[in-house]
């Protein structure tokens, strides 16, 4: 019976994958659609909006250092900083220690160059999907408030005369993202961390070590999650920081060690980026790698972020949206260069063997090279990574789920109870090929956010208009 269900798994899987990711050639190598898709979207986002990725970054950086006494009389349930804590904790994760590290090993050093163009072109769509999920939010009886896609689709599209289709899209979209959220948002993560502590245990590894840190996890999760919204923001708005500030520490370190190989590493990865080997490897590490696995680590297109943004505490949705651009840039240009230097220095220009390795064991022989031991200390950082997107996707998939099926205390705790139940099954299974069913679903919810954020940009452009003529009267 569990091989023929096994069977039919891996079926629906290939079949969904097929759909999904399905490649075109272009220019002479396959790009899947779907990450062309994300791409000429945030492109188009970037000169419509006459890159507001740089004019409202100075914004951005000055909302989130706002006093908190300036944000409570508006509407909402978290500050700016905390909205921007929990949604870089759904971004934020084991992608930027490994994917960086696999999108390198496919792509070569220029993958490093195309990550970080990912990540400056996605502030612009992370930009439209939060100020439209604020824009268009739900504030319940007692105070909570729910918004993202499924609320700008269903209520947007109604607005400019396409009420049925928004219907439709919204209700596609939450079905995709309850069904996701358990795969990438769960069951990935407790399995990656599973494989990383077990790693790190050796000859200290024990039959039921998988099951114990799913446990472990598992619990660790339930405390927070169980308070809803506004525990989840207080736990990441402690969490996330004191993670980047410790890993960034380590990374500086390590490139301290090796400052007079910087300047190398910069000309190799500029170098690889241009050439005609390069731009093909680059494209197919970092914009295929980037958009299609590395995108969990920004989610620009696949609108989540919106989610949480939407409960801030703002009257005005566009700061929601000026917020939000700051998490590409955190997590792509920033953090992802920086591991991608790292690579560069310590595995690709001593020419170091890569193949058969992960992408995590990949990045701890690297940081293992300049420092001995601290292969340790990047296991428990990408643990607390994998254990901070867990409580973000939580939310995510809770709103998707109260969209469709109504706000219920029952539903809501068989839900977080059900989560919890897949943090443990996630570290102790085989997931390649609920993974590859997870993954299409959240990639195939881009399409009608996408096609959503096209509609509204007329809207977005006026609500930006009014809000930057605001803040030079």
């Amino acid at each position: 019976m569990l091989e023929y269900l096994e069977v039919n798994i891996s079926l629906l899987a290939a079949s969904l994958s097929s759909v999904v990711f399905f490649k075109a050639g272009i220019f002479g190598f396959e790009i899947p659609l779907i990450v062309l898709w994300l791409v000429v979207g945030a492109l188009f986002f970037t000169v419509y909006l006459n890159f507001i990725n740089i004019r409202g970054f100075r914004i951005a950086v000055g909302l989130i250092t706002k006093k908190k006494s300036d944000q409570d009389t508006a509407n909402g349930e978290i500050s700016h900083f905390q909205a921007l804590t929990t949604a870089v904790s759904g971004t934020v994760g084991i992608g930027n220690i490994a994917g960086v590290a696999i999108a390198i090993s496919l792509g070569g050093a220029g993958a490093a160059f195309w990550l970080a163009v990912a990540g400056f072109l996605g502030m612009s769509t992370k930009f439209c999907e939060c100020t439209l999920g604020t824009l268009y939010r739900r504030t319940h009886s007692d105070g909570t408030i729910a918004g993202g896609p499924m609320f700008y689709l269903r209520e947007g599209l109604a607005e400019i005369g396409r009420p049925r289709l928004g219907r439709v899209m919204a209700g596609f979209y939450a079905a995709c993202l309850v069904v996701g959220c358990f795969g990438i948002g769960n069951m990935f993560q407790s399995n990656q961390a599973a494989v990383i502590l077990t790693g790190q245990l050796g000859d200290l590894n024990f039959q039921y070590s998988n099951v114990a840190i799913g446990l472990l996890l598992a619990f660790a999760t339930g405390l927070v999650i169980i308070g809803g919204l506004k525990s989840i923001a207080a736990v990441t708005s402690r969490l996330v920081p004191l993670m980047l500030l410790i890993y960034l520490l380590m990374v500086v370190v390590v490139l301290g060690l090796n400052i007079e190989l910087l300047d190398d590493a910069f000309k190799l990865i500029v170098s690889e980026a241009f050439t005609a080997s390069g731009v093909k490897g680059g494209v197919v590490g970092a914009i295929i790698i980037g958009f299609q696995r590395a995108v969990f680590s920004n989610e620009a297109g696949l609108g989540s972020a919106a989610i949480a943004h939407a409960a801030a505490k703002t009257d005005q949705p566009v700061s929601q949206g000026m917020v939000a651009l700051l998490e590409p840039f955190i997590d792509s240009v920033v953090v992802c260069t920086l591991t991608s230097l790292v690579i560069v220095i310590l595995v690709i220009l001593p020419g170091e063997a890569t193949s058969g390795l992960s992408g995590i064991e990949m990045s701890s022989r690297a940081f293992d090279t300049a420092i001995p031991g601290s292969s340790m200390l990047l296991s428990i950082i990408a643990t607390l990574f994998a254990f901070s997107t867990m409580l973000a996707w939580s939310y995510y998939g809770l709103i998707a789920l109260e969209y469709l099926l109504g706000r219920s205390e029952i539903s809501g705790l068989i839900f977080k109870l059900t989560f919890l139940v897949f943090i443990v099954i996630g570290s102790t299974v085989d997931l390649k090929s609920v993974i590859e069913i997870s993954d299409a679903l959240v990639f195939l919810i881009s399409i009608p956010n996408l096609v959503g954020l096209y509609l509204l940009a007329p809207k977005i452009k006026q609500e930006l208009h009014a809000y930057l003529s605001s803040q030079t009267d």
